[in-house]
C-alpha cells in the first residue's frame, strides 16, 4: 500500500477525471487555486483536513473517499 498522501492524491485525480472536471474547474469550485490542486495531485503538497473537505464537496463525494486504498492505487 503506498501513502496516505499518494492514495490522497490518485484519488482525487481519478475522480476529477470521472466527473470530467480540469483542474481549474475543480479548484474554482473549491474555491482554491489551479496551481495547488495540480501540486496536490502530484503529492507535492501535503493537503489540510480543511481542505481535503473542500475538494471532496466540490466533487461531491465523502471525504473518507479520497483517502480510501484501492486496486488502482498499488
Amino acid at each position: 500500500m503506498g501513502s496516505l498522501i499518494t492514495i490522497f492524491s490518485k484519488n482525487l485525480r481519478c475522480i476529477r477525471l470521472e466527473r470530467g472536471l480540469s483542474q481549474e474547474e475543480l479548484a474554482h469550485r473549491a474555491g482554491l487555486h489551479r496551481t495547488y490542486v495540480g501540486a496536490v495531485e502530484r503529492g507535492e503538497r501535503n493537503i489540510s483536513i480543511g481542505n481535503i473537505e473542500k475538494l471532496a464537496l466540490a466533487l461531491g463525494v465523502d471525504p473518507a473517499t479520497l483517502l480510501q486504498a484501492n486496486d488502482s492505487n498499488e
